[in-house]
């Protein structure tokens, strides 16, 4: 896809919108414990899903406990860890581990890795591991070399580059999974897919949406697979605001005629 894309319009039509996190709905902070959603901006993402039958989801690197804490007081349907752990609709979480026999001696191993490199963070999520660099970024080289090391080691790993980290999840596991497993279930089914997203993890998400017709939406620079591109977080939080804005127009406007063919049939 060409790096020059254009802001996308505000579309019509029955959609499914799926959203990434830091970097799209939150700006990224030198530590992730750092990052927010603005309120109104948690509010319209709830005033979206109500118009659109809870076709909303969070799809993010990040696992579901923390997505939740994040998108507090409101509960969306999520994909945590690029999907390796998911909750429908229902509340029914459905998750992918990798084997308990390699759990320890990789933590350890990545521990003893990381250890010699100061300034850089590894963060355990259970099912993955991230090795994080935006505090040491001379430690790149690094911690790709041992990243692929620990692949090599256990076939059960896929390595996934982002920006400034390394995950280390399940193999098969991304989030271009998630959002078909989303596809195929209600309320999403049926939809058109909508997925906003601003880094590499989000790239199998851009392709899976593409292949369905629907719109993809790239956040800042870069190649991309998406069709579409908006500058920064605010512009994201600016587009949502028209998006629901038009909604809500639409939907004022088709009450108002039912509401006429109503009175003039009483009236008949």
């Amino acid at each position: 896809m060409a790096d020059l894309l254009s802001e996308p319009p505000v579309f019509s039509g029955n959609f499914a919108f799926f959203f990434d996190l830091d970097g799209t709905l939150a700006d990224i902070k030198p530590h992730p414990d750092q990052v927010f959603v603005p309120p109104d901006v948690l509010k319209r993402l709830a005033r979206l899903a109500e118009m659109n039958d809870g076709a909303v989801a969070l799809i993010s690197g990040r696992s579901m406990a923390e997505l939740d804490k994040l998108a507090r007081p409101y509960r969306f349907p999520l994909a945590g860890v690029h999907g390796a752990e998911r909750r429908d609709i229902n509340g029914q979480t459905h998750r992918v581990t990798l084997p308990e026999e390699i759990i320890q001696p990789l933590e350890q191993a990545l521990t003893t890795g990381m250890a010699a490199l100061k300034g850089a963070e590894l963060e355990t999520k259970g099912m993955a591991f991230a090795l994080h660099y935006r505090q040491a970024p001379e430690h790149e080289e690094a911690i790709f070399a041992l990243a692929r090391k620990m692949v090599e080691t256990w076939g059960q790993l896929a390595m996934q580059p982002g920006k400034c980290v390394i995950e280390l999840k399940p193999s098969g596991i991304n989030k271009g999974a998630a959002i078909d497993a989303f596809l195929q279930e209600s309320p999403f089914k049926g939809k058109k897919p909508i997925f906003i997203g601003d880094d590499l993890t989000d790239e199998h998400g851009f392709e899976v949406v593409n292949a369905k017709s629907g719109i993809s939406v790239k956040v800042g620079a870069g190649a991309t697979h998406a069709q579409w591109r908006l500058g920064c977080v605010n512009d994201v939080h600016q587009w949502l605001k028209r998006i629901t804005d038009h909604q809500e127009q639409e939907k004022k406007a088709l009450t108002n005629r039912r509401d006429g063919y109503e009175s003039l049939s009483r009236s008949i």
